[in-house]
């Protein structure tokens, strides 16, 4: 019998240090967002920092395609809910904005200042302010601890208006943390301060989806084995409670470069998430 047992659950959730070159994330991405925001800016496709609450991060950025939007794609930024900001994610627009969607990145208040009960309701506020300004059907995407705010919006006790929730015709978790307890364990906690009523309420794998979803658990094959856990857990458990789910792991990609498919309107992930 094989038995298996975590012994340090901080290396366990440690991405960058486990990643040859980890440190150059997420400074590698500022370069290309800022080229992208500024090619957009240029053409009069980007609308910047967007006002959708009071809080100084409640602000969303727009970029549009060409023509009338096919629809709206929103996606949010990871970085352990406590980092990070949507300046860094601004090109991973390109794939979807190309295939003709709009794309919707907000920012949000990070922990400590917030819980991540505190941020669910941030993001619904995001999406519901994006989803009034572009028609047509509506697909979110998220990676890491944005994976975990996609598929939070998608539960049976979702934050979102029912108008805004049956419009969404995809959901992509990106090697997504869809259980907060094993966190509890680690030492973000002293940042997050998740306790155990915030893990039940708010994780995903202990919540039933709302009916007629469809989801993808999206992870990199040089995932830490953590995040391939946790990508698969949800697709697992919510298959046998009725959702439209789908598995992939992507083969040589890790956690910071799995999101590079979104770049480009031809890359499985991009074809996935606008689902034409």
């Amino acid at each position: 019998m094989l038995e298996h047992r975590i012994a340090d659950w901080n290396d366990a959730y440690a991405n960058g240090a486990n990643i040859a070159g980890g440190d150059r994330w997420p400074a590698a991405w500022d370069q290309p967002a800022q080229a992208f925001r500024e090619e957009l800016l240029t053409q009069g496709r980007a609308r910047l920092d967007i006002a959708y609450g009071e809080a100084p991060r409640n602000q969303l950025d727009l970029f549009l395609p060409p023509a009338t939007p096919k629809g709206l794609v929103v996606f949010i930024h990871g970085g352990y809910w406590m980092g990070s900001g949507r300046e860094s994610w601004s090109h991973l627009a390109g794939g979807a904005v190309g295939r003709g969607f709009a794309v919707a990145m907000p920012s949000y208040t990070l922990c400590p200042k917030i819980r991540i009960s505190g941020i669910v309701g941030e993001a619904s506020v995001a999406i519901e302010r994006a989803a009034a300004m572009v028609d047509g059907p509506l697909m979110l995407a998220g990676h890491s601890a944005g994976g975990h705010l996609v598929s939070r919006m998608v539960t049976a006790t979702s934050p979102l208006s029912p108008d805004v929730a049956r419009r969404i015709r995809q959901v992509i978790s990106i090697s997504g943390l869809h259980d907060l307890r094993p966190l509890m364990l680690t030492a973000l906690n002293e940042t997050l301060n998740i306790d155990e009523h915030e893990a039940s309420a708010e994780s995903p794998a202990l919540l039933r989806p709302r009916n007629g979803i469809r989801i993808t658990c999206w992870a990199g094959g040089g995932e830490r084995s953590e995040f391939l856990r946790q990508s698969a857990l949800l697709a697992n458990i919510w298959t046998g409670l009725g959702a439209a789910t789908a598995s992939v792991v992507e083969p040589d990609r890790h956690h910071f470069s799995v999101v590079d498919g979104l770049v480009d309107p031809a890359h499985p992930l991009t074809r996935t998430l606008v689902d034409e």
